[in-house]
């Protein structure tokens, strides 16, 4: 998993309410298991035609907001179901960090163990840093910092300090349990000496 600390995009703002992980990855997409390509069909059922032609006016299909690695979106994002695929094709679209009033228990969690900085602000905040986006203005998220920097503005922002701490050095739950090898290592010699039937 790729570190995170800085990171700097003109946002792209989906003002719709209560985004399901069905509409960020339709089931369909589902049948892989494997991270990559699944970017192309983020939104799929709202990004493109019956014709599978992508829809000029998306946001997400529009210059520069095709390029944007920050996504600001409404409430209650990445509700439904628990698909891991939803923010693997966040990511694999290139978007680090989802802005919203809230998100989805299992979702917000989901983003932290895939790289994925979730920020939640309140809708004033939300409102304000929107029309960044429609003036196709830069903003800095800085994890570090715990701030959100948008013209002479900062926004202020709240994470856990383990979540915070696994996104600053890119641990994912393979690599937290990596950290720990020499103890597992340690475990097992031991059982093996204390219950040697088992490996036989």
């Amino acid at each position: 998993m790729k570190k995170f600390n800085k990171l700097k995009s003109i946002p792209a703002y989906l003002p719709i309410i209560n985004i399901d992980t069905d509409m960020i990855i339709p089931k369909q997409f589902l049948k892989t298991i494997k991270r990559n390509g699944l970017g192309k069909s983020l939104f799929f059922e709202i990004r493109y035609d019956d014709n599978e032609k992508p829809i000029s006016d998306f946001i997400l299909n529009k210059e520069p907001y095709s390029n944007s690695k920050i996504l600001i979106v409404g409430k209650n994002f990445g509700c439904g179901s628990s698909r891991e695929h939803a923010p693997w094709a966040l990511l694999d679209f290139g978007i680090t960090c989802v802005i919203s009033s809230s998100f989805a228990d299992i979702f917000y969690n989901n983003c932290f163990k895939n790289g994925i900085l979730p920020i939640t602000l309140n809708e004033d905040k939300i409102s304000e840093l929107s029309e960044y986006s429609k003036r196709k203005e830069e903003i800095e998220i800085d994890l570090n910092n715990y701030v959100i920097k948008a013209g002479n503005k900062e926004y202020k922002f709240i994470v856990d300090p383990f979540k915070r701490k696994c996104l600053l050095e890119g641990l994912d739950d393979i690599a937290l349990s990596l950290e720990k090898s020499e103890l597992i290592i340690n475990f097992e010699n031991k059982i093996k000496q204390t219950k040697p039937w088992l490996y036989k």
